[in-house]
């Protein structure tokens, strides 16, 4: 990516296209400088295709969801409705994952230009401050990852944190955000808006718990999430049987079935409570995953955690911890992997494994990669 507007302006000019109806549905990917490379897509089956997005791959293997003009239409005005006003937004996400291009989406509907941050050298402090040094519009708007606003609150730039300063929002989502992240950011007075959502819905579409207009969440009878309206992906390109799986039709409203769990708290707030699919059953009994995660990163000196159910010749699944570390020194690492600071308070839900490092591993969108990580803690949990 570039400070300048202009290697987008090919990316923006076929979105605009498509989105009026006048030309075919495009997928966006990053080519070796950073800049947008576009792909125009034909989607059989899919009349009002504007856009095609693969989902992270966190999970398995990405599947090129279909976004239709109808709902990025009713995701863009429903997301200004929720700001209070359309404004100028800032793109520090890569353009192939649906929160990047809605970025780019939401500036067409406005009317605005879009600026783009300098990724040569990835997603740094100085990068992002500089590129938003400058925008021009008194109403400005920027989506981020977790890691990406951490750093940002940790660097040592007076610069950085004025200009976080100066968003009317800060939308952050692909990853649920450590409370400790939040408070830190509220505190320095940053306007930090936390969103739920996916390609499938068009990239966030609850925002601090409550959906946006035109958009309904309920609860399946196992407490998975079902997220429904006009925002809703058309379904999944080439792949019938996926879209008839995590799409139905119910009492006129079109729902997609996530793979998380929820509950809604006393206001009513949607609270997402992990992934259906993270409970481990290790020695006959269940464990959550996330809970397990949540345990870990209340210890002091941790700053992230991943935990999995890796194959165990003892335990049928043992749960096994991938953590990042505030003190990553060898010495730091050693004292920690010997688990007297957080195995005798976690007891029965203890890791059998752990891999301790400065970072967790990261897709290019900021998401944490689960199947990475379970890869290197199988590895070492069997090499024991």
């Amino acid at each position: 990516m570039t400070s300048s507007v202009g290697k987008i302006e090919p990316a923006l000019a076929a979105l605009a296209a498509a989105l009026r109806g006048e030309g075919p549905a495009v997928e966006l990917s990053a080519g070796p400088d950073g800049a947008p490379v576009v792909e125009l897509v034909t989607a059989p089956g899919y009349e009002d295709a504007a856009a095609v997005v693969r989902t992270s791959g966190s999970t398995g293997t990405p599947k090129a969801t279909v976004l239709s003009v109808d709902a990025l239409a009713a995701s863009s005005m429903a997301t200004a409705l929720a700001l209070k006003g359309e404004g100028q937004w800032l793109l520090a996400l890569p353009v192939q994952y649906v929160a990047g291009l809605q970025v780019l989406v939401r500036s067409l509907f406005a009317g605005t230009r879009p600026w783009v941050m300098d990724g040569t050298g990835g997603f740094t402090p100085e990068a992002f401050t500089a590129a938003a040094l400058e925008l021009t519009d008194k109403i400005r708007f920027t989506s981020l990852v977790p890691t990406q606003l951490q750093r940002l609150l940790e660097s040592p730039s007076s610069d950085t944190l004025a200009v976080l300063r100066r968003f009317n929002a800060v939308l952050l989502g692909g990853a649920p955000a450590p409370p400790e992240l939040l408070a830190s950011a509220r505190t320095a007075g940053v306007r930090v808006v936390t969103t739920y959502g996916s390609a499938e819905t068009c990239g966030g579409c609850v925002y601090d718990g409550v959906p946006l207009d035109g958009v309904e969440v309920r609860l399946a009878e196992d407490g998975r999430i079902l997220l429904g309206g006009a925002t809703i992906a058309a379904g999944y390109l080439g792949a019938a049987e996926l879209t008839a799986e995590a799409f139905v039709e119910d009492g006129g409203t079109r729902w997609y079935r996530t793979n998380d769990l929820g509950e809604f708290d006393s206001d009513g707030r949607l609270v997402v409570l992990g992934r259906a699919d993270d409970v481990v059953i290790t020695g006959g009994m269940k464990v959550s995953a996330a809970h397990v995660q949540a345990e870990l990163e209340k210890l002091d000196g941790v700053r992230a955690a991943f935990v999995a159910g890796v194959p165990s010749s003892e335990w049928g699944q043992a749960l096994a911890a991938y953590v990042a570390l505030a003190d990553s020194s060898p010495e730091g690492i050693r004292n920690f992997t010997a688990g007297a600071a957080w195995a005798p308070a976690l007891g029965k839900l203890a890791p059998k494994t752990v891999l301790a490092d400065s970072g967790l591993l990261m897709l290019p969108n900021g998401k944490p990669d689960r199947l990475a990580m379970t890869v290197r803690l199988t590895e070492l949990h069997q090499g024991k």
